[in-house]
């Protein structure tokens, strides 16, 4: 299937979206309806999960179903000497259109639940450990995804990309944001699933040195390639999924 740039930006634009709402819409509802945190982290992981793998399914056809700069990076650095990943321009256009996507799926979960439909989070989330937890989240994710084509099972980037986000909600002590875009967005709401806009650059930063470290890591396992593959759903050929 043949699609454009601009129906594929669109489509990240839209998943993007639609994940933080669901990352957010889920999160409130649980603070809602339990005062239990380990019960509301359970639920905003477990709609996180569900909600992520249809999406990579539905809108991975269309543009790969990156939804996450880290990803778009990572895949435009394994590719960029062979020209199999995504050529710089389409880089340029996914990046902004994820963080566009991710703040006004802020806006729409707040909508949904009567909160202010922009209201800047006052949640800090600045601690070392937290850093090194986002790193972790966001290696192990590219290790993931860039894993799956290595061995053959790109086909299984919808269930196992989804569900890894789930495990990493739990065994991460940053709840595994591991997406730039979704933190930006994050930092619009004032609710369960916020970030403070102050927390922000350190868990970029901490992403961006997990995405630089995931590639290095599949070599570990794998060794090099003889020739960089393209990532994880089909697009018209293998690409990219994630969160």
């Amino acid at each position: 299937m043949s699609v454009t740039l601009g129906r594929r930006v669109a489509a990240e634009a839209l998943g993007t979206g639609l994940l933080v709402a669901v990352v957010v819409g889920s999160g409130i509802q649980a603070a809602e309806l339990s005062h239990d945190v380990g019960v509301q982290l359970l639920a905003n992981s477990l709609a996180t999960v569900f909600g992520l793998a249809v999406l990579i399914i539905l809108l991975g056809p269309v543009s790969g179903a990156h939804f996450n700069p880290a990803v778009t990076l990572a895949a435009w650095f394994a590719g960029r000497r062979d020209r199999t990943g995504p050529p710089l321009r389409e880089v340029a256009a996914y990046i902004p259109a994820q963080v566009a996507g991710a703040i006004g799926g802020a806006v729409l979960a707040n909508a949904m639940f009567a909160e202010p439909l922009v209201k800047i989070s006052t949640h800090d989330r600045s601690a070392g450990h937290l850093w090194l937890g986002e790193v972790v989240a966001t290696a192990w994710l590219i290790l993931l995804i860039f894993g799956l084509v290595r061995i053959g099972r790109a086909s299984l980037a919808p269930a196992a990309v989804a569900t890894s986000i789930g495990a990493a909600y739990w065994f991460t002590s940053s709840t595994s944001f591991a997406n730039p875009a979704v933190t930006v967005g994050r930092a619009f709401t004032d609710t369960f699933a916020g970030i403070a806009p102050a927390s922000l650059a350190p868990f970029i930063a901490a992403q961006l040195l997990g995405a630089a470290l995931g590639p290095g890591s599949v070599a570990v396992a794998y060794g090099r390639p003889a020739r960089t593959a393209n990532v994880a759903v089909p697009h018209g050929q293998p690409e990219l999924a994630s969160s």
